[in-house]
């Protein structure tokens, strides 16, 4: 990809990154125009690098051994592709097209549409926490419990507490159900951390977990942790 970028004097490669965590640095600090994404890569996948990114990243053109079918969710939104083997025509254009954005136009956010147009029905297999230039990767079977906390949530594995940028019914709508109840407005329960259920009042209940730590549980939840269990 590298020699095949060389031949056009608008371009110039500032990195070649090996895998998605390098990618996620390197765009952090160099603050490229334009980056040139494979979707397979080790570590992170194209997709977890943009989600990421954020709305800090630059224009993308995907490098895919997708077909053409697959990839019309990136055309709909914007986001060129080019597909391996890469053929040098379609190069030219791709490369020709994208200079002309890059002069009359912003990057549009990616976060909405990776989540909706390209993981529509996926559940997640693991939770992507960037922090500062560090980024974690989280297995949802490490994860004990999440908590709300207005704009972002409070991820808790059992050795340590991650903040992350989002939403708790977004996040839920992801989760496999069987393995992980909204036991109250603020918390979803990973129920194999469950330990026992103790009443608090009449009305209502605690979840007691097997690190000791209590969760509230409303009688909605408990609702649905009894149909878990």
């Amino acid at each position: 990809m590298q020699l095949a970028l060389e031949k056009f004097a608008e371009l110039e490669v500032i990195e070649v990154c090996e895998n998605g965590l390098q990618a996620v640095k390197a765009v952090n600090e160099l603050k490229p125009q334009l980056l040139f994404l494979d979707i397979q890569m080790p570590k992170l996948d194209g997709f977890d690098v943009l989600e990421l990114l954020g709305d800090q990243a630059p224009f993308v053109i995907f490098v895919t051994a997708y077909d053409e079918y697959a990839v019309q969710a990136f055309k709909a939104n914007a986001v060129d592709y080019l597909m391996k083997p890469l053929d040098p025509e379609r190069l030219e254009q791709t490369v020709q097209k994208i200079i002309q954005r890059i002069a009359t136009e912003h990057p549009a956010p990616t976060s909405e549409w990776i989540s909706k147009s390209v993981r529509e029905n996926e559940l997640l297999q693991r939770i992507l926490v960037r922090d500062g230039s560090d980024v974690h990767v989280l297995a949802v079977n490490s994860v004990c419990y999440i908590e709300s906390a207005d704009d972002y949530v409070a991820i808790q594995t059992e050795d340590a507490t991650h903040i992350k940028l989002d939403r708790l019914n977004k996040l839920e709508e992801k989760l496999n159900p069987p393995q992980f109840c909204r036991i109250h407005r603020s918390y979803i329960l990973n129920i194999n951390y469950l330990s026992r259920i103790e009443a608090e009042t009449k009305d209502s209940k605690l979840a007691i977990l097997t690190n000791g730590k209590v969760l509230p549980i409303s009688r909605s939840g408990y609702g649905l942790l009894k149909k878990l269990l």
